[in-house]
């Protein structure tokens, strides 16, 4: 993809940007006792949120600018932006927006197939889905485990796309948000910010990881 064709790319994702924060604040905390939203507060991440959603949106038009099915990754990435916030402000992983997701890249492969003519790459997104899903229900079940059912139900929908990609990229995506989370919590505990009981969000190093390992194939 050229430069000048990255520059509404990077604008898009400014805008998905700004409107980040306060979907975000609106599923993370429920509305006061009149039923109006709280009064929203401006935070670091209200600021860097346009910029984040930029360099994840250019970062995948430059991967996979070829790919028919562009539009639904940036799709996905952006309900995933949501996601983060809320998991970041409050461990949760909304099903609505899970939800939201697993049906924007389930119906946006299946159109992308069809319309490309490769029903082939369809059933590796589903296989991925299904092995993803799989791998982290194994591990939400081990003794001692932190890992939520959220976090499971987001890593099988971001197995539709990684899957559509190949082994490769759902091989990465596997493991790069389990790398990126174990490294942060190290980090944390050096520095003696955490403990070793705190509870930590998993779900924007499951989208991190993800990104990652779609650009690296």
């Amino acid at each position: 993809m050229s430069a000048a064709a990255l520059v509404p790319v990077a604008l898009v994702g400014a805008l998905v940007g700004l409107a980040v924060p306060p979907l975000a604040r609106r599923f993370a905390t429920p509305p006061d006792r009149t039923g109006a939203d709280p009064e929203p507060r401006p935070t670091v991440w209200a600021w860097l949120s346009p910029m984040v959603a930029a360099v994840v949106f250019v970062g995948l038009a430059v991967a996979r600018g070829d790919d028919p099915a562009l539009p639904v990754f940036l799709a996905v990435a952006a309900v995933g932006l949501v996601l983060a916030g809320v998991d970041l402000a409050c461990l949760r992983l909304p099903d609505p927006l899970v939800r939201t997701a697993a049906l924007l890249a389930l119906g946006g492969l299946t159109a992308a197939a069809l319309l490309a003519g490769t029903p082939d790459r369809l059933l590796g997104a589903l296989a991925g889905a299904a092995v993803a899903g799989a791998a982290h229900v194994l591990l939400a079940l081990l003794p001692g485990s932190r890992l939520g059912f959220g976090d499971v139900k987001l890593a099988a929908v971001l197995g539709l796309p990684l899957g559509w990609l190949g082994r490769d990229a759902l091989l990465a995506g596997l493991l790069l948000p389990h790398l990126l989370h174990g490294g942060l919590v190290l980090g944390l505990l050096a520095a003696r910010r955490v403990r070793r009981d705190t509870l930590l969000p998993l779900g924007p190093a499951l989208l991190a990881g993800a990104w990652l390992a779609v650009l690296l194939v």
